[in-house]
């Protein structure tokens, strides 16, 4: 199984269970994800949600092998975004890293080890808060392959973390720690290497004790409307057009085994 489940009394972990592939995410894992998180909101015995990845590493982004062939890159390309598509919350859109279409009514953290990277940044920008463990890496890794960020990180970074910190971020494709990362506001705990589960674990048993109803209510109020949200992934989405042009030689290279480990040179 690539998504393991388990229940921490109203706390549901979601584990990407693929490290062989520092938990990249292939087209039967971002379904796999997108069940998980649908089936999280719709289940009353569980109140909070955290997302990691299994062995030290969070998610390495989209796997490029996978975009490098032909039913990967084909696969992209099915989950577009309708023109006619209007509320987030609603429709059944799967993403390219799963949920990321998602607006839940529950909250979700990230627990984070090792590289959160390219798709990764936006699975962890896609959590309503992140727990991130020294040592780790954030970045938009992809920045140098031609893959363009096509699951809401170019939306909801400039939320986080403003327009200048982000433009910083996916414009240089730069990796930060996870001090810069708080020091941004795009890590809103830091924790020990290894404890981020632990510490994403503790913040949620926290959540949980309070007055559900009201909590939700406050969360949903201070976040963007699924139509907002609608629109601007619609937008975003229109970069999808540079993965055909730049992406798909870019995976290819990858593929053929060049700049592994976030290495800028030689690709």
């Amino acid at each position: 199984m690539t998504v393991n489940i388990r229940d921490e009394g109203r706390v549901r972990v979601v584990e990407i269970n693929r490290p062989e592939a520092r938990n990249a995410v292939d087209p039967v894992t971002a379904q796999a994800l997108f069940d998980a998180f649908k089936a999280f909101d719709a289940d009353d015995a569980v109140d909070v949600a955290i997302l990691t990845g299994a062995d030290g590493y969070f998610c390495a982004g989209f796997d490029l092998k996978a975009a490098a062939v032909a039913d990967g890159g084909d696969w992209i390309a099915k989950v577009q975004i309708p023109e006619n598509w209007q509320d987030a919350q609603s429709e059944q859109i799967v993403g390219p890293m799963g949920p990321s279409r998602l607006m839940l009514s529950k909250p979700v953290i990230a627990a984070i080890e090792g590289p959160a990277v390219a798709g990764g940044i936006e699975l962890a920008a896609w959590c309503d808060m992140r727990v991130v463990a020294e040592g780790s890496t954030l970045g938009v890794f992809c920045r140098r392959w031609g893959v363009p960020l096509i699951d809401g990180g170019t939306v909801r970074l400039p939320r986080i973390i403003g327009q200048g910190r982000a433009n910083d971020l996916i414009l240089t494709g730069r990796g930060i720690d996870a001090a810069e990362a708080a020091q941004m506001g795009l890590a809103d705990r830091v924790c020990p290497k290894g404890f981020a589960l632990s510490g994403a674990l503790e913040l949620a048993q926290s959540l949980v004790q309070f007055p559900q109803a009201c909590m939700r209510a406050d969360f949903l109020s201070g976040r963007m409307s699924g139509e907002n949200l609608a629109r601007e992934l619609r937008r975003e989405w229109a970069s999808f057009a540079a993965f055909a042009a730049e992406g798909a030689a870019g995976a290819a290279r990858f593929a053929s085994g060049k700049g592994r480990g976030g290495d800028f040179k030689d690709i």
